[in-house]
């Protein structure tokens, strides 16, 4: 393993990493990426890691502020890995990542858009409605920690609120870790994750979920119960996998959340996937129709379609929908919420979209118009097996740059079609992470 020197040096910050670190040049000119610094900043920074084209450090000292520069709100900032961008201002977070996409567009996919989209933003705090505390016992300190991971992941962050998770949540933390640390099994829980919908007389609005490695005992379990009924949450636990979830209370907990510009209501369960911002997530869906500008006797395909998050509000504007997940449960609950919201015109079908698709039945039926919304590995499968000739228009929605600049490129130097338009959207404030969307339309 390489020595690192731990003498604290002065340097210039030039650029962004696109995991929003500044960007510095050694004297002998090898990059170094700083942690907590800013373009057009000085600042005193220690070293961390150094592999052979580039060294890590953090920031010590600011010596020169740059003018974006603001004070974290959140006193875990810099420890905490849940955000990194939290000392630049809000309005220019979003500069940033718009910069970060067409900087891989071009880079990666060697495309240009014609048109940059307005950026898409909404609530800045308090927006995180899914996500995932980490659970240590730490006997040094003799006390549990719940949290997310610190920017070094070997450790769990000891905070005790979140500012950017939703207040009914991030304001619990450190009670949350009170409760576990008084449990008989709470050196058996690793993690509790949550998630909220729309709370109403009919459906709890937030859900935990606790892993556990060992039976919980009926004291610790009642002492769940009661934390959940006095915070109004609903509590599952999670012995083993995925099919192993099961609600401790209540009996028969129901979640949902609306969309209400569609009139729609979406079931799910509690680790199901669900779009992180609720806010932001309405101002997406509505983009992305009016980008792929359906039809009234549109057939469109909705690839990567989950819930049906898309595939709904589609179905109440155009002829037919089709959508296409590849988790069985998804699909499960995709055909419940369409038949729940009266949608005849939403099928749903459960395939593999990272593996041969020939044999399936709606890959032989005809299409106007394409969405999908795919993981982080992206689309280029399935887009290599499409007919692709037969839409009018394609609206990609992504949640990682370089897969979409890749495949990007795939369409635009391949198989002929423009990209007109891409931008991105705020899903993750104060993180670096890049949500973005493109229009593709044939030539």
């Amino acid at each position: 393993m390489a020595r690192i020197d731990q003498t604290p040096f002065e340097v210039a910050i030039t650029d962004f990493t696109h995991d929003g670190r500044g960007v510095a040049r050694r004297p002998d000119g090898k990059a170094v990426f700083v942690a907590g610094a800013l373009p057009g900043e000085r600042v005193m920074a220690k070293q961390t890691a150094r592999s052979r084209s580039f060294d890590e450090a953090v920031t010590l000292e600011v010596l020169e502020a740059a003018p974006d520069r603001v004070a974290p709100r959140c006193a875990h900032f810099g420890v905490c890995g849940g955000c990194a961008l939290q000392h630049l201002a809000e309005d220019k977070q979003i500069v940033a990542k718009q910069r970060v996409l067409m900087d891989n567009l071009e880079r990666i996919g060697h495309v240009v858009p014609e048109r940059v989209l307005p950026a898409l933003t909404d609530a800045a705090w308090g927006y995180r409605r899914k996500g995932r505390f980490s659970v240590r016992r730490v006997e040094k300190k003799d006390k549990t920690l719940v949290g997310f991971r610190e920017n070094d992941p070997r450790f769990v962050a000891d905070i005790a609120r979140c500012e950017t998770v939703i207040p009914l949540i991030g304001d619990r933390i450190s009670d949350l870790a009170t409760l576990i640390d008084g449990l008989q099994a709470r050196r058996e829980i690793p993690q509790v994750e949550f998630i909220a919908g729309d709370p109403t007389p009919d459906y709890t609005g937030v859900a935990l979920t606790f892993r556990h490695l060992a039976p919980l005992s009926e004291a610790d379990r009642d002492a769940i119960v009661a934390f959940a009924q006095a915070h109004g949450f609903a509590v599952f636990l999670q012995p083993g996998g995925i099919d192993s979830v099961h609600a401790l209370w209540p009996v028969e907990p129901k979640l949902a959340f609306s969309l209400p510009q569609w009139n729609l209501e979406l079931k799910f369960r509690p680790l199901d996937f669900i779009q992180v911002n609720a806010g932001l997530n309405g101002h997406m869906i509505q983009h992305a129709i009016d980008l792929l500008e359906p039809q009234p006797q549109d057939r469109v395909l909705d690839l990567f379609a989950g819930l049906g998050n898309f595939t709904l509000p589609l179905a109440r504007t155009v002829r037919e929908v089709v959508g296409v997940e590849g988790e069985a449960g998804l699909v499960r609950r995709a055909r419940e919420n369409a038949e729940h919201n009266g949608l005849a015109n939403a099928q749903f079908h459960a395939a593999d979209l990272s593996k041969d698709l020939s044999g399936e039945s709606w890959m032989r039926e005809g299409f106007d118009r394409l969405l999908l919304d795919p993981p982080r590995s992206g689309a280029d499968f399935v887009l290599t097996q499409l007919p692709l000739k037969q839409f009018k228009r394609i609206v990609y929605v992504s949640c990682h740059p370089a897969s979409l600049a890749r495949d990007a490129g795939y369409l635009v130097r391949e198989k002929g079609w423009k990209l007109r338009a891409a931008g991105v959207m705020d899903m993750f404030p104060h993180t670096a992470h890049v949500e973005s969307i493109a229009m593709f339309e044939p030539r």
